[in-house]
C-alpha cells in the first residue's frame, strides 16, 4: 500500500509540475497522528521542567536560609526571596491515546483522592468507629463556635476564615473541591471541613494535642447526663488513633505517609463526628494563634493573617504576616507553597504577590460572610450559653 501511495503521489508531480518534497510540505504543520503530538507534548515538557525544577528548588533553598536567619535573629532581606514568578507551561495538551476507551486522556499515576466515604469506611473498618454525625448543621455550628469563643479565638477569625474555606455556606463535612454543587466538581484534596484539614493534619493534631482532647472527652463523659456509655466508646476509640500516630516521628512526612494509609484516612473521620470534629477544627486555628504569640507577634491576628498561617502552614503563614508592606508588594506567593499545591490553587496563581493574595482574601472574606451559613456561625459565635 505504501509503494502504491508514492506511486500515485509522483505520478501527480508529473502531471501538475509538482516539486514540492514532503518535508517542505509539512513544515510548520502541527503534528497530525498520535505519536508526533505525543513526542511534541513530551519535548514540551521537558523543555518546561528543565526551567521549572531548578525554579522551585530555588524556592525551597531560599526558604531554608530564611528559616536559619530568623534562628540567628538575624534581618530577613529581599534577597531571600525568589523574586520572578514561577514558570508557566504553555506547550501542547497531553494528547488522548485513541488505543485507550473513547480515546481517553492518560490520567497521571496517582490514586484516586479519597472522599467522605472512604473516610467513613475506613474508620469503620481499622477503628470500628462510625462518626456521630450531628442533627443538623446547626448543632455542630454551635459546637463549633463554643469551642471557638472557649479557646479565645474572636468572631471574625472564626466567621471569615469558615466563608473563605467553605465559600461561605459549606456544610461541617464540605471537601475541597465540592463545595458547590456542579455535576463536574471533583475534590482536589482531602481538606475537609470548615477549615479544610487534610488528613495529615488530622494525624499530625492527634500526635501532638492527643493528651488535650481525652481530656476534654472526659470532661464531656463525666457530664453528660446520659449517653456517657457511647463517649465512653470514643475514648477508647481515640486512644488508639493517637497510639497510631503517634508510631512514627513528629514530622509531617511521616504524618503523611500515615495518612495515606487505611488508619491514617479512618482517623480522617473524627471531623465529621459532632464531639471530635470542633475539637479538631478548631485546634488547628489555635495552634497558629499559639505559634505567631510564641514568635513574638503580640498583636492580634487579622482574619486574612490567620488564613494565611492555614493556608501555608504556620512557618510560611508567619512569614508573610511579619513582612514589611513594601516586601509585600513585591514577593511573589510561590515563595510560601510547595509546588503541587501552587500549582493546584488557582487563587495564589492569580494573585502572584503577598499583597494581593492578602487583599484577595480578604474580599473573597468580605463577600463570603454574607452568605446564610457564615451568618448562622456568627450568631452561634455570639449566642450567649450558661
Amino acid at each position: 500500500m505504501r509503494a502504491i501511495w508514492f506511486s500515485f503521489a509522483a505520478g501527480l508531480a508529473i502531471l501538475g509540475g509538482f516539486s514540492a518534497s514532503a518535508e517542505e510540505l509539512g513544515a510548520g504543520a502541527p503534528p497530525s497522528g498520535y505519536a508526533e503530538k505525543l513526542a511534541a507534548y513530551e519535548a514540551a515538557r521537558a523543555s518546561f521542567e528543565s526551567e521549572a525544577g531548578p525554579y522551585w528548588q530555588s524556592v525551597a533553598d531560599k526558604r531554608r536560609l530564611r528559616n536559619e536567619k530568623r534562628r540567628k535573629n538575624e534581618v530577613v532581606a529581599l534577597e531571600d526571596y525568589v523574586l520572578t514568578q514561577p514558570p508557566v507551561y504553555a506547550g501542547p495538551p497531553q494528547p488522548a491515546d485513541p488505543n485507550k476507551p473513547g480515546g481517553e486522556q492518560p490520567k497521571a499515576d496517582r490514586p484516586p483522592i479519597p472522599v467522605v466515604a472512604d473516610f467513613v469506611r475506613n474508620a469503620e473498618e481499622q477503628f470500628g468507629f462510625v462518626p456521630d454525625r450531628p442533627a443538623s448543621e446547626r448543632d455542630f455550628k454551635n459546637a463549633y463556635a463554643e469551642h471557638a469563643k472557649r479557646a479565645g479565638l474572636t468572631r471574625d477569625q472564626v466567621v471569615r476564615i469558615y466563608g473563605f474555606e467553605s465559600g461561605g455556606d459549606g456544610k461541617y463535612d464540605v471537601q475541597a473541591g465540592l463545595e458547590y454543587p456542579r455535576s463536574d466538581a471533583r475534590p482536589i484534596s482531602t481538606a475537609l471541613g470548615y477549615n479544610q484539614l487534610l488528613g495529615t493534619n488530622s494525624v499530625e493534631l492527634l500526635a501532638e494535642k492527643g493528651d488535650e482532647f481525652l481530656s476534654a472527652l472526659r470532661v464531656k463523659a463525666d457530664a453528660a447526663a446520659s449517653g456517657g456509655t457511647g463517649l465512653s466508646q470514643k475514648l477508647d476509640v481515640l486512644g488508639r488513633m493517637i497510639a497510631f500516630a503517634r508510631s512514627v516521628p513528629d514530622e509531617w512526612s511521616a504524618h503523611e505517609a500515615l495518612a495515606a494509609g487505611p488508619q491514617g484516612l479512618g482517623i480522617h473521620a473524627l471531623n465529621l463526628d459532632v464531639d471530635f470534629g470542633p475539637l479538631l477544627q478548631v485546634q488547628k486555628l489555635l495552634d497558629s494563634v499559639i505559634f505567631a504569640k510564641a514568635k513574638g507577634f503580640a498583636a492580634p491576628l487579622t482574619a486574612a493573617e490567620l488564613e494565611m498561617m492555614n493556608l501555608t502552614g504556620d512557618g510560611n503563614g508567619f512569614d508573610m504576616v511579619t513582612m514589611p508592606p513594601q516586601l509585600r508588594e513585591r514577593v511573589p506567593t510561590s515563595n510560601f507553597f510547595q509546588r503541587g499545591g501552587y500549582e493546584r490553587n488557582p487563587v495564589a496563581r492569580r494573585n502572584d504577590t503577598v499583597a494581593k493574595l492578602i487583599a484577595a482574601t480578604d474580599a473573597k472574606m468580605d463577600a463570603e460572610v454574607r452568605l446564610s451559613g457564615a451568618r448562622a456561625l456568627s450568631d452561634a459565635y455570639d449566642f450567649e450559653r450558661p
